[in-house]
């Protein structure tokens, strides 16, 4: 925790103390969605250094909010669990997120674009229903970026597990996706929809048929999309 103190004895001052440091929230945010592994939670917040990514569990930790725990399957590896008492800060993160989406004005929003960040977040949130029952391979190109973030791999294999890869996997590619950040980001935030960006050009789909029809649908968007967005 925070040496500095506000010294108050409101219940929200005390919980600022711990919630309010820099990253908190959004290393909740990584925790409430599921990610519990440190390699897990970094690329969440990919542009959280590690040695603060420690610090701020070993707080959270001492706290109560999240315990560490070995994992069996693989030795030498923690995973990092929300306790009762952080799984109750569930609805508060979730208030937080839609607050942002309909509050937060747009384009200062949308001049935090991250590749990485955005393609996890689509991996995590990816609807296998409308996926045939095989591996399936979309690749997405942002044109504009430099070649070392320019192409990125979504897999779904067969159990209906979500792969992401940023180097070839070397599979068949079901799917090519050739689009630019910023709107492949408003599409996962739910400022624009998939049809309008074909529409506009701005969206270019080669390949399946089927995934091209239900890109909306399989497409995991930003567990805030469905909140519209007031601020503009």
């Amino acid at each position: 925790m925070t040496n500095a103190s506000y010294k108050q004895f409101c219940p929200v001052a005390m919980a600022a103390e711990l919630l309010c440091t820099r990253w908190t929230v959004i290393l909740l945010r990584e925790l409430v969605a599921g990610s519990s592994r440190f390699n897990e939670l970094r690329r969440g917040v990919p542009r959280m250094s590690p040695a603060l990514l420690s610090k701020r569990l070993s707080e959270l930790e001492t706290a109560g909010v999240v315990r560490r725990e070995r994992l069996s399957e693989a030795p030498g590896i923690d995973a990092y669990r929300l306790t009762e008492a952080g799984h109750d800060l569930q609805p508060v993160i979730e208030a937080i997120g839609t607050w942002g989406q309909k509050w937060v004005e747009t384009e200062p929003s949308l001049e935090n674009l991250d590749p990485e960040l955005l393609m996890w977040d689509m991996r995590r949130n990816l609807d296998t229903d409308p996926v045939p029952d095989r591996r399936v391979v979309i690749e997405f190109t942002y044109p504009e970026l430099p070649e070392a973030q320019r192409r990125w791999w979504l897999i779904v294999e067969p159990d209906r597990t979500v792969d992401l890869c940023h180097i070839d996997p070397g599979f068949d590619v079901d799917l090519y996706a050739r689009v630019d950040l910023r709107t492949m980001t408003e599409i996962w935030m739910g400022l624009r929809s998939v049809a309008d960006a074909v529409d506009r050009e701005a969206l270019l789909l080669v390949g399946s048929t089927s995934l091209t029809r239900t890109m909306q649908t399989w497409l995991g968007l930003s567990p805030f999309a469905r909140q519209a967005k007031l601020a503009r």
